[in-house]
């Protein structure tokens, strides 16, 4: 695997290696000790499979509230997924800046998301579906967002939202008060 740190500190894009033979591909995409190198060393304790039929859907942007805050590692295993996450952490040098990136079935990269980012997707194609790996249990207590528009974050989505959950839609706007998580 390769890790490319992104322009926010803690945040990854990991390529695979795939080995290839006249049968195909084979790839690790975990290995306990090369994530160790990046300072991962919590366990996966949940991974979730999401699927959305529609381009131009979105779904985000979500994070969970401490102390249950969670590292996720995001892989698009069919379509094309223009993939988001925003630095919330207080004190961070990165504090409300976004990264995004295209992840895809076909160039197998993946998103390393720390604690306290908010993250989402919007498809670029029809039919993605998304495999999530998550440190921490899900908590509906503790789940929080930010509407995917907001104008303090600027995200230059590359479609029209054509598709986006009433829970998603009423995220709230990120308040001038808003100081991290």
């Amino acid at each position: 695997m390769i890790f490319t740190e992104t322009k926010l500190q803690g945040n990854y894009i990991i390529e695979l290696e795939p080995y290839s033979d006249e049968r195909g591909w084979f790839a690790r995409y975990f290995c306990k000790d090369e994530f160790k190198q990046i300072g991962h060393t919590k366990e996966w304790l949940q991974i979730n499979h999401s699927f959305t039929n529609k381009k131009g859907s979105l779904r985000g942007m979500h994070y969970q509230l401490p102390p249950f805050s969670e590292i996720k590692m995001v892989r698009c295993i069919a379509g094309l997924v223009f993939d988001v996450v925003v630095d919330l952490r207080k004190n961070s040098s990165t504090f409300l800046q976004w990264f995004g990136t295209e992840l895809s079935a076909a160039n197998k990269k993946m998103m390393y998301i720390p604690e306290g980012f908010a993250h989402g997707f919007q498809c670029l194609s029809d039919d993605c579906e998304l495999l999530y790996h998550h440190t921490e249990y899900y908590k509906p207590n503790a789940e929080a967002g930010i509407k995917y528009d907001d104008k303090r974050i600027n995200i230059q989505w590359p479609l029209a939202v054509t598709t986006i959950s009433e829970r998603d839609n009423l995220h709230p706007y990120l308040s001038e008060n808003f100081k991290g998580i």
